[in-house]
């Protein structure tokens, strides 16, 4: 499966416009039944304030040299949040080449020393993430939380692998189908942003191939952003946890950030990550041997 950017703008801007109906934005309606779902795209274009062609145009993938007045009215006309406009302006400013494409595939990446060295000084489950949901580095309590990334190859180091086709991690979040719902905003917004990656075609493919909710959930084109939040896990060692989760990027490296989880302090959740890190790196080969 390819990730092709006119495709992806096409199919972006007719899920966005298939969710509002007439009455959403004050239009009215005319006749009983109406053959597509959600706006028609002359509706569309009349509250963007473009012509239909333009809109047209825009919407069948063809994104060059449109102004940033037409994307922001096209953005308040479709009612996108934050984040979904930046999807689609990372649309359309791609040069749509396809040299890139030819790129080797390679699914190590270094971390700098430095940033290990944090990791290692941080006392909460913590690792050091990027594009495509690949994870390239982790701290002894990650490893104790998540499992040992370790014993997996480069490749299998990846979020949407392990959330979709790993059910022993699955079993890990109370409600995984939550999880995998943010799992493909993230890749989806990645897809805009690192545009004929060869690594996210393959995975978008094996995927595909491999799980029906992820195909579902792909064809949705919603995107999402990695920032903060909560989670609630459920470990087999040392039962249910609350975590909140923060996210900070790098400024050097735009495409890395640094995953943390904490628990409110007080509470049975950071009794349980405490007994968790009091197992050290022994929780890893415990928990694995409890799950089997």
């Amino acid at each position: 499966m390819d990730v092709d950017p006119r495709t992806e703008l096409s199919e972006f801007l007719r899920s966005r416009r298939a969710r509002l109906s007439p009455d959403d934005v004050g239009l009215p309606r005319y006749g009983r039944t109406r053959r597509v779902p959600g706006l028609r795209r002359e509706e569309l274009a009349q509250l963007a304030g473009v012509s239909v062609a333009y809109y047209t145009r825009l919407e069948q993938g063809n994104g060059r040299n449109v102004s940033d007045e037409v994307l922001d009215s096209i953005a308040r006309a479709l009612r996108l949040t934050d984040t979904e406009y930046t999807h689609l302006r990372n649309l359309t400013a791609c040069p749509y080449d396809t040299t890139s494409r030819k790129k080797r595939k390679n699914h190590t990446r270094e971390v700098r020393p430095a940033l290990k060295n944090l990791l290692d000084t941080v006392t909460v489950p913590a690792y050091i993430g990027g594009r495509r949901t690949d994870i390239y580095a982790w701290n002894p309590m990650a490893a104790a939380l998540f499992g040992d990334w370790s014993r997996l190859a480069p490749r299998e180091r990846n979020w949407a692998r392990l959330i979709f086709l790993d059910p022993t991690c699955q079993s890990l979040f109370v409600n995984w189908e939550s999880k995998a719902a943010d799992i493909v905003g993230f890749l989806r917004m990645d897809a805009g942003c690192f545009q004929n990656d060869p690594e996210m075609t393959e995975l978008i493919g094996e995927l595909s191939l491999k799980s029906e909710l992820f195909r579902q959930l792909w064809a949705r084109h919603d995107v999402k952003e990695k920032s903060f939040g909560t989670k609630v896990f459920r470990h087999p060692l040392v039962g249910d946890m609350t975590l909140s989760y923060e996210t900070l990027r790098m400024p050097s490296e735009p495409d890395l950030f640094l995953s943390t989880y904490h628990a409110e302090p007080g509470t049975a959740s950071a009794e349980a990550l405490q007994l968790l890190a009091n197992w050290g790196t022994d929780a890893t080969r415990v928990s694995a041997k409890t799950q089997a």
